[in-house]
């Protein structure tokens, strides 16, 4: 009925905006109220009400919007539907401070993601809204701040444009830094510490940027504080990962601003015991935020973690840490989950850690245990730490192995999933690495000759290396060499003359030649080199080669085939000087390249 009569163009304008009063008082209500609204068709209705000239009705129209659109159960596509409303919008922000309010926040919870950010942006949006940031009004200041920090994030063509938009002759990253200031209050402290982040992280603003440095971070190791509120310091936490998570200054300055290692250990002591009963609301908002709180802290931790060495052991040496991220990989929260494998990953970059901290907490066992089954998101942090975690000097290498880690990682070499083939076969080629025979023939077994051909194949470069690592490992030391060769000769020497026959490059073809290297270092695995006529003439052909990476890779080949004190090498000789390798090797001593020239 209400929004009948606020559509009859018969009703009173004075009608029709205590229409659009109460609707917006009920959007207010629960979930479900703004479900029966939204199943009425109401945006439509108050989107055609934003076209009449009287503004009070307008404004009325604006604020029940935006009460809906704040909503997480209205759908924010409803606001694209029509191309004309955004430009309607953008005329009606010139009306009055309501009118800029209001648009603004809805402009903020509606535009999510890069399609959003376009449509906002090529409507001048930037243009726009610029201008409100010195807006008198507080409240419109503020939702402007917002408006830019969802236009900002991850997205460099607005955050190119904002460094050198000015209001009144002031340039936005000035104005924002002015907003950082300790005098304001929280919330715009955050949301410009948010789009200067975003700028920076686009890379319109340089890292070493006084404004980044002198203002940003310690403007956002201010909210991890713990007097602030338990929202702000989830926000501040994870605005601060993502400034600090790829440069190693930041990171470096981030941990010796304010205790901040320490600081962060108080995330994870929520909720807090309860004495009183009075403290029943204080549990629940406490429950409510404690994954949040945990979630940020370990995000943090893997970001201030993630290049330096000391950082790396402040972070474990802090108060139960290990325990933390061991309970934390088996939360019920996926979230939590991926923040703690990402936390584990960022320190098991560390040889120290891996000799010691992981070695005491067992940290694998957990870490399996989530490799079974998760979404691909988690799979590809936790494979990756997997692979630090199976280096040869990891004490961890042995139990893992137990545990039936071979199986999982061959499955990962199949997976849709670039990352995870990667990873599956880059954790293989860790394992083989100076193992014992038996490891390596279950490496074999595991991942059958045509699953190798088929990674051999792969289209993306990065498989195509790891699996002739994988190759290179498992064919080292002279009895595991001859082993595998006389059971996996003729596809291994197969898969050889495949790759050095196609296209690829240097690196792919220098790593093969090293394989044929090893092949031509076992005891009866020479002759599979020797009785191949093609091989050697391809050894040939790259001991000639302009590149000298490939000739010193051939020049290996020849070396391992020729040992005097082994038995055959007479015969081998002769062949190899039938061929004409004598007279390359006397060319190739003549050559400019002292490497060459002396191998």
């Amino acid at each position: 009925r209400l929004l009948y009569l606020l559509q009859q163009e018969t009703s009173s304008t004075e009608l029709r905006t205590e229409c659009a009063v109460v609707l917006g008082s009920l959007a207010m209500g629960t979930e479900n109220n703004v479900k029966s609204l939204l199943d009425c068709h109401i945006i439509p209705a108050l989107l055609q009400g934003l076209l009449s000239p009287d503004l009070k009705f307008i404004e009325a129209c604006l604020r029940c919007l935006r009460t809906i659109f704040i909503s997480p159960v209205t759908p924010e596509d409803l606001l694209y539907t029509d191309s004309t409303v955004i430009s309607h919008l953008m005329a009606l922000l010139s009306r009055s401070r309501y009118t800029q309010e209001y648009i603004c926040q809805i402009f903020s919870h509606c535009c999510k993601g890069p399609d959003h950010q376009t449509i906002l942006f090529n409507h001048g949006a930037v243009q726009n809204i610029a201008h409100l940031l010195v807006s008198t009004s507080y409240k419109v200041r503020m939702q402007a701040l917002k408006c830019f920090s969802v236009l900002a994030f991850e997205n460099p063509q607005v955050s190119m444009t904002l460094v050198n938009v000015s209001v009144d002759g002031e340039l936005l990253p000035q104005i924002f830094v002015k907003m950082l200031q300790r005098d304001k209050p929280i919330e715009m402290q955050l949301t410009s510490a948010k789009c200067l982040t975003s700028m920076c992280r686009a890379g319109a603003i340089r890292t070493d940027d006084p404004c980044i440095v002198l203002k940003t971070l310690p403007c956002l190791v201010r909210m991890c504080s713990k007097d602030r509120l338990l929202e702000e310091r989830v926000e501040g936490a994870e605005t601060l990962a993502y400034l600090i998570e790829t440069d190693v200054e930041l990171q470096r300055m981030a941990s010796i601003t304010d205790h901040l290692i320490v600081m962060l250990a108080d995330y994870f002591k929520y909720p807090s015991s309860v004495s009183a009963i009075t403290d029943i609301k204080r549990l629940d908002h406490d429950l409510k935020h404690a994954h949040e709180l945990r979630q940020a802290a370990f995000k943090l931790y893997a970001s201030l973690g993630a290049n330096d060495e000391d950082i790396r052991k402040k972070i474990i040496e802090t108060e139960n840490m290990m325990d933390r991220i061991v309970n934390g990989l088996s939360e019920s929260s996926i979230k939590v989950r991926l923040a703690a494998v990402r936390c584990l990953h960022s320190l098991s970059r560390s040889v120290q850690q891996l000799r010691t901290s992981f070695q005491d907490h067992a940290v694998w066992k957990p870490l399996m245990k989530v490799l079974q089954n998760a979404p691909n998101e988690i799979l590809v942090v936790a494979s990756s730490t997997l692979c630090n975690l199976l280096l040869e000097f990891s004490p961890s290498k042995e139990p893992i192995l137990e545990s039936g880690a071979i199986e999982l990682l061959c499955s990962l070499t199949q997976s849709e999933n670039l990352a995870l083939r990667v990873n599956g076969i880059w954790a293989l080629m860790n394992m083989a690495f100076q193992a014992e025979q038996k490891i390596k023939s279950d490496i074999l077994r595991g991942l059958s000759t045509e699953q190798l051909f088929q990674l051999l194949s792969d289209s993306d470069v990065n498989v195509l290396m790891k699996t002739l690592g994988l190759l290179r490992n498992l064919l080292s030391t002279r009895p595991h060499i001859d082993h595998i060769m006389s059971t996996h000769g003729k596809q291994i020497m197969q898969a050889v003359t495949l790759i050095l026959e196609g296209e690829h490059n240097i690196e792919v073809k220098e790593q093969t030649l090293c394989i044929l290297a090893n092949i031509a270092d076992g005891t009866t695995a020479k002759e599979l080199i020797m009785t191949n006529d093609d091989i050697l003439q391809k050894i040939k052909y790259y001991m000639s080669h302009s590149n000298a990476k490939l000739q010193l890779a051939a020049m290996f080949c020849i070396s391992n085939l020729i040992w005097n004190e082994e038995e055959g090498s007479q015969e081998r000789q002769d062949k190899l000087r039938d061929m004409g390798i004598v007279d390359i090797l006397h060319k190739l001593s003549q050559s400019s390249d002292p490497n060459l020239c002396d191998k």
